[in-house]
């Protein structure tokens, strides 16, 4: 196929200036206050351009959000309460950042969801998103089940632990308090969560 034919490749410019104005303005006005015509004249970009990539603001903020989650990182330090606590404090910061965005700095403790609900409505109205939504929490995920499984293999947690429950457990706690009952999310929150988790699943030896 003839490189016509193909079409013009992706211009990595183009992509790293609108999604540093999405960012912008999802941060400081919220999901509300962002607007794909504004993003399109802050990036100086055609607005038909901006369409073909990102249809909706709704891919726009998933845009964002993706970039953000893939930049945290997780580190094995050979402590599984540790490590733990690190990786949902990490997934709490987030939270609480998409549950921030776009309030005053006296309401930053509102406890409504923000963002985040309007995110897991916009995989509801849009079959790609859930899609993508779904493929991003996919690759943060795998990373997490790799840390349980390592300190599966070096004896600090139990041979027969079901590690997708435990993942499960721990996330999911996170969201239901973020997008249910707005309660505050944080390292302590974390470390209370992950003792009670792994209550039942560190291994009575201990690692080697």
């Amino acid at each position: 196929m003839s490189e016509s034919r193909r079409g013009r490749p992706r211009d990595a410019d183009v992509d790293e200036r609108v999604l540093r104005a999405t960012t912008d303005l999802l941060l400081t006005r919220g999901y509300a206050g962002l607007s794909v015509d504004e993003v399109a004249e802050r990036a100086q970009v055609a607005k038909t351009t901006l369409y073909r990539r990102w249809p909706t603001k709704d891919h726009l903020a998933l845009a964002v959000v993706t970039r953000l989650q893939d930049d945290d990182e997780i580190t094995d330090t050979g402590d599984i309460r540790r490590d733990l606590a690190d990786y949902l404090e990490k997934i709490a910061a987030g939270l609480n950042r998409m549950r921030a965005a776009g309030r005053p700095a006296g309401q930053q403790d509102d406890p409504s969801a923000g963002t985040v609900a309007e995110l897991v409505a916009a995989a509801a109205r849009h079959d790609d998103i859930g899609r993508l939504e779904r493929a991003m929490y996919a690759r943060r995920n795998a990373l997490a089940r790799r840390l349980l499984e390592r300190a599966r293999d070096r004896g600090e947690l139990r041979p027969d632990l079901d590690l997708e429950a435990l993942f499960d457990q721990l996330a999911g706690a996170l969201y239901y308090r973020v997008l249910i009952t707005g309660d505050p999310v944080g390292r302590a929150y974390a470390e209370r969560l992950v003792a009670s988790a792994l209550a039942g699943a560190l291994s009575r030896e201990g690692p080697p």
